[in-house]
């Protein structure tokens, strides 16, 4: 989780003209990260879904460490309480893997986006040894 909030944060400090990557198509990374079907078109589309999907994530993440109203008004008995437990950690490991992929994954093309904004800013700037009028 902390990789991903760090590197939507890079990306969000990083990217100063998201219009530059308007047109920009992703490719083949050097990390394997491929061009996804169906998603995005340009690097600009994916940069302003990563940039939306960045809050619904916290938000998210704050209502599972919020405590929430609930009990148990039933009062069932001790080995159906065990058997839901069971039930419910084996649920709540399927969820996290699952969360733990999404994250890997928005993370891996956060970064990517990031370096490609870093590629096409070296395109464009002059050389560090050339005067810039």
């Amino acid at each position: 989780m902390e990789q991903y909030f760090s590197a939507t944060q890079k990306m969000e400090q990083e990217v100063m003209f998201p219009s530059l990557l308007r047109g920009v198509f992703p490719q083949q990374d050097q990390d394997g990260a491929a061009p996804h079907e169906g998603g995005p078109a340009d690097l600009y589309e994916r940069y302003q879904l990563l940039k939306a999907i960045k809050p619904v994530v916290e938000r998210g993440l704050a209502s599972v460490t919020d405590p929430s109203p609930g009990g148990d008004a039933d009062g069932d008995a001790d080995a159906d309480a065990a058997a839901v437990d069971a039930r419910l950690e084996e649920r709540l490991s399927h969820h996290l893997a699952g969360l733990q992929q999404v994250l890997t994954h928005l993370t891996r093309d956060t970064n990517a986006l990031t370096r490609r904004y870093s590629q096409i800013l070296e395109q464009i700037s002059p050389g560090d040894g050339q005067p810039s009028w």
